[in-house]
C-alpha cells in the first residue's frame, strides 16, 4: 500500500510527484491565478482531477472550463495546457504509464 501525503500542497515547482510505480505516477500540479502554463505534450496518457480552482483546459480540438470535481483525459502526445486561470488551480495528475517512462526517462 502507498499513502499519498501532502496532496494539494504547493511545492518548490508547480508539479510535485507523490507516487511512482512502473504502470503509473501521481502528482499534484498547482498554478496560481494568472499564471502561464508552459507544459509540453507528454509521452503518456494523463488524467486530470481538479481539486480546487478554476481555469480552462486547452487542446487543439477543444477548450473546456474546469473546476472542482471535474475530470479530464488527455491522450499521450496531445498538446494541452491550462489557460485563463481565474482562481488558484490545484489538479491531481495521473500518468499512465509513469511520467517520462514511455519516453525512456527515469521510471
Amino acid at each position: 500500500m502507498h499513502l499519498l501525503q501532502g496532496v494539494g500542497r504547493p511545492g518548490a515547482s508547480p508539479y510535485t510527484e507523490h507516487l511512482r510505480v512502473p504502470a503509473l505516477s501521481v502528482g499534484t500540479y498547482v498554478l496560481r491565478a494568472g499564471d502561464e502554463d508552459s507544459q509540453q505534450p507528454h509521452t503518456e496518457d494523463e488524467i486530470y482531477v481538479v481539486l480546487d480552482g478554476r481555469a480552462r483546459l486547452w487542446t487543439p480540438g477543444l477548450t473546456v472550463d474546469v473546476g472542482p470535481g471535474d475530470v479530464a483525459f488527455v491522450p499521450a502526445l496531445e498538446p494541452h495546457r491550462f489557460v485563463d486561470i481565474t482562481q488558484d488551480l490545484t489538479v491531481l495528475v495521473v500518468f499512465g504509464p509513469a511520467e517520462r517512462s514511455a519516453a525512456g526517462g527515469p521510471g
